[in-house]
């Protein structure tokens, strides 16, 4: 029993420290403001939102296992979450101390159904990385197995044993707290939170499942089989399992290892850009993304004498982990080649289109401040990389970053969840970059990829042109049509317009002329009970105690 009483105390805890954490927001960012305190609030943010993101670290570190990747997501969403908490977080590693070797001995021979002297020619009983999920090992394959696949050195990968409980309680803790969230109304408007956790759900259930590594690594293989650019492991089907993986041990340099790089010719520059242009094409010519491209799942081999006759480099970029992929939906990826083609030409109402098509805007979204805040943004930065930005002034980056937050903050933004690994996979790529060269600027990538886009997208251009021309055709074939339908409604007095948004906009302004009077109200009946409990004592009490009514009205009255 003691395995349930453990699982009952991570869910509480877990549950704890999110309900601590929602109830500081909830009293910070909602209630003070409503009682003119916003800049109290807005004084203490910073470092209540730091000790916020230590908690969560210190909690990440101890419990292990989901909440090691919850960092990880948190500390890449740059979009929802305060830059104080993704700093504190970009840190986090997926490091946790490893299995006793006896338990992943046991739980490894449990799956392939044989001790491992008879699955292996040999085992190593020190892992080569630990991680919150399981742990890895080197291996060599017995000879037969060796002469099946040609393979002999190998990499084992074993979970851990009982994470299935583990994870479980996570994901049922964190559903909880989504539901939670959801209730708030400025965090429903902008983000599906159950949503979000059912794809993070999903993404940990295909983590564990090494079966389904297996199949991704076959398909990225695949994809990229004829680019010498990009290389990933072979897998070892008759040695893995749902819970055990054997894969070809690929182990080279480090792609973050600038150092061992240059000792062996190889330009980090170079190398930062074949990433990036690596990384788009997984976008937008596969749609199948590696999701977790932090250095410890690339590696830059050096080809030397294998190096293909005329091949550019005598290096390609291999990759490893395939547990954490994105797909990505025809949808998005339209929107995504719409963005970098804008960005490439920028085109600030080509970006406001694509962030429409990708669904972060409502296609009704009045974005007429948006549209000039971007075109200021090309003007003023366009071009620049992170290195060029450390020149600019200051106070002109906080004063410009103020502004253009104000006009996003202003705009109706939500998150499709299908983004969450995208997202992922785009920071951890432009940090990677920005680390391999500092003045690694992310327009020298984008612009040739957008003139490629533009190209193979040539072919359609007609096509498109003659759809065009055929619906406007059809527009203009049935305007008498739809006119003469207009004059006679007009002259039946049937014409109605739709006044349904100045009446709710009415009633909100009354909601809070209501709420401003209760506010008002407590106030007067707070202060004359206080200087009533001299002369007349029960009757201050009371007002005092009735003020609270006012009060609440004031703080939870509808909006």
């Amino acid at each position: 029993m003691r395995p349930v009483r453990d699982h009952q105390a991570r869910y509480r805890r877990i549950l704890r420290f999110a309900a601590r954490a929602l109830a500081q927001t909830w009293w910070y960012e909602l209630v003070l403001p409503r009682l003119g305190l916003a800049r109290l609030a807005n004084r203490t943010r910073n470092d209540r939102m730091l000790r916020l993101a230590r908690r969560f670290r210190v909690l990440a570190v101890e419990l292990g296992g989901l909440m090691i990747k919850v960092g990880q997501f948190m500390s890449s969403r740059l979009d929802v979450l305060p830059p104080e908490i993704t700093a504190e977080l970009a840190d986090l590693q997926d490091e946790v101390p490893a299995e006793t070797f006896a338990d992943i001995r046991a739980a490894a021979e449990a799956e392939l159904g044989m001790p491992l002297e008879h699955a292996f020619a040999s085992f190593d009983p020190v892992p080569v990385a630990a991680a919150s999920l399981g742990q890895a090992h080197r291996a060599v394959l017995s000879d037969a197995d060796a002469a099946d696949t040609g393979l002999a050195q190998v990499i084992v990968k074993v979970q851990r044993p009982g994470i299935d409980g583990i994870v479980a309680v996570d994901l049922a803790a964190l559903r909880r707290v989504a539901r939670w969230v959801q209730r708030v109304r400025a965090v429903s408007s902008r983000v599906d939170a159950p949503a979000l956790v059912e794809e993070f759900a999903q993404t940990c259930e295909e983590e564990i499942d090494y079966l389904h590594e297996a199949a991704s690594a076959e398909r990225f293989a695949e994809d990229f089989a004829t680019d010498a650019r990009v290389g990933a492991p072979a897998v070892v089907w008759e040695r893995s399992t749902r819970r055990v993986l054997t894969l070809e041990d690929v182990t080279a340099i480090k792609i973050n290892d600038t150092a061992a790089l240059r000792a062996a010719g190889i330009d980090p520059a170079d190398v930062a850009q074949v990433f990036a242009q690596v990384m788009l094409d997984q976008v937008f010519t596969h749609s199948f993304v590696h999701a977790d491209p932090h250095p410890g799942n690339v590696f830059v081999t050096p080809l030397g004498s294998d190096a293909p006759s005329g091949a550019e480099r005598a290096w390609r970029l291999t990759f490893i982990d395939f547990g954490m992929m994105a797909e990505v939906p025809d949808g998005i990826r339209a929107g995504l080649r719409t963005l970098v083609i804008a960005v490439a030409a920028r085109d600030s109402r080509g970006m406001i289109t694509a962030a429409q098509q990708i669904g972060v805007l409502l296609p009704s979204t009045n974005t007429a401040e948006l549209e000039r805040a971007l075109s200021k943004l090309f003007a003023r930065f366009g071009g620049m990389g992170f290195n060029e930005l450390v020149d600019v002034d200051p106070r002109e980056l906080q004063a410009f970053g103020m502004e253009f937050g104000e006009t996003v903050r202003a705009l109706p933004v939500q998150f499709p969840e299908k983004l969450l690994l995208l997202l992922r996979a785009v920071s951890l790529t432009s940090g990677m970059c920005s680390a391999l060269d500092p003045k690694f600027n992310i327009w020298e990538p984008v612009e040739p990829y957008a003139t490629k886009l533009l190209r193979d997208e040539g072919g359609n251009f007609m096509r498109d042109v003659r759809d065009q021309a055929m619906t406007n055709m059809s527009s203009v074939w049935r305007l008498p049509t739809r006119v003469d339908a207009v004059l006679d409604r007009l002259e039946a007095g049937a014409l109605t317009f739709d006044i349904s948004s100045l009446e709710n906009r009415l009633d909100r302004i009354i909601r809070v002329a209501f709420r401003a009077v209760s506010a008002v109200l407590f106030g007067g009946m707070l202060i004359g009970g206080v200087l009533l409990l001299g002369p007349l004592a029960p009757l201050g009490i009371v007002l005092m105690c009735v003020s609270v009514i006012p009060l609440l009205h004031a703080i939870f009255g509808r909006r």
